[in-house]
């Protein structure tokens, strides 16, 4: 039966997400664009200044270290988290009872707000009265306070804090992989570490391209952690470039720099996005399931 215009449903019905989307973000990333050509300390109105925000940015050090910076954690935090939610997750797959209750503890860190894990880390690391420092090995580290630990050190917090999202992603499309493929597996000899290379982490490729994006995303928004953690020190080692311009906007008041900043982020964040949905074929997204 061929469907009449009466029969489709009213464009009216997108208007609730259209408007949603609109105002919360499609007129931010307007206005955000618009201060980053003011000059504006906060009170009264921002003045136009042209390109001197961006002429600024082009020139500001610190800003350019903290973006490598911020790309360092990016990779990390994916050489971190990928490998360790990938593997938790397809094994948290599995219908054993003993697998679904060490997962439920496993993801408690999913409940808990970003400030509270900061400030658990903080008091955990802390070099006087931190619990490693009970530990023989670890006794005397500053965690918090040495140029060449700190980046790791936060890397591995962050990590603690999102994997177990990652892991959630992984689980799911674990489960969605057929039962069949490993049964036939199987019976043509292939163990437990053939099937997970063969089967499992083929099918799970939109799935990593996926928690990537995310974690890309992430990488260039998150700086709460950071903030509370070590407040971008000892010195800039942990200034990370949302961070830079958290500070540059609320502590500094120069918020058309910082809405400058911003924008920069925004248009990393949506080109490393685009760069990976075009370069592993995400866009083209087909079933990997066909003809079973």
């Amino acid at each position: 039966m061929a469907v009449t215009r009466q029969d489709r449903p009213s464009g009216w019905y997108l208007a609730p997400a259209i408007t949603f989307f609109g105002a919360f973000a499609v007129l931010p990333m307007v206005l955000v664009v618009y201060l980053s050509f003011t000059s504006w300390n906060g009170f009264g109105f921002p003045a136009l200044s042209g390109a001197e925000n961006w002429t600024r940015l082009i020139e500001d050090g610190r800003a350019w270290d903290s973006l490598w910076l911020t790309l360092l954690f990016m990779v990390l935090t994916w050489l971190v988290q990928t490998p360790i939610a990938m593997l938790i997750g397809v094994w948290a797959a599995g219908r054993q009872r003993n697998r679904a209750v060490l997962s439920s503890f496993f993801f408690l860190p999913l409940l808990l707000s970003t400030a509270a894990i900061a400030l658990l880390w903080a008091a955990v690391l802390d070099p006087n009265f931190g619990a490693t420092q009970a530990l023989p090995f670890l006794g005397g580290v500053n965690f918090l306070g040495d140029t060449e630990l700190v980046v790791y050190t936060v890397v591995w917090v962050i990590s603690w804090q999102y994997i177990p999202f990652h892991t959630l992603l992984y689980q799911a499309a674990a489960r969605q992989v057929p039962q069949s493929l490993y049964e036939a597996a199987t019976l043509d000899g292939a163990g437990r570490y053939r099937q997970f290379f063969t089967i499992t982490l083929p099918l799970l490729k939109y799935t990593v391209i996926t928690s990537t994006v995310l974690m890309l995303v992430g990488s260039v928004t998150t700086f709460d952690t950071i903030l509370i953690l070590t407040g971008g020190g000892p010195g800039t080692a942990t200034r990370i470039l949302p961070l830079h311009m958290y500070i540059t906007g609320f502590s500094g008041f120069e918020f058309g720099y910082a809405s400058a900043i911003a924008v920069l982020l925004l248009l990393l964040g949506a080109g490393l996005s685009l760069a990976v949905t075009s370069a592993t074929g995400f866009r083209k997204m087909q079933s990997q399931q066909e003809g079973m």
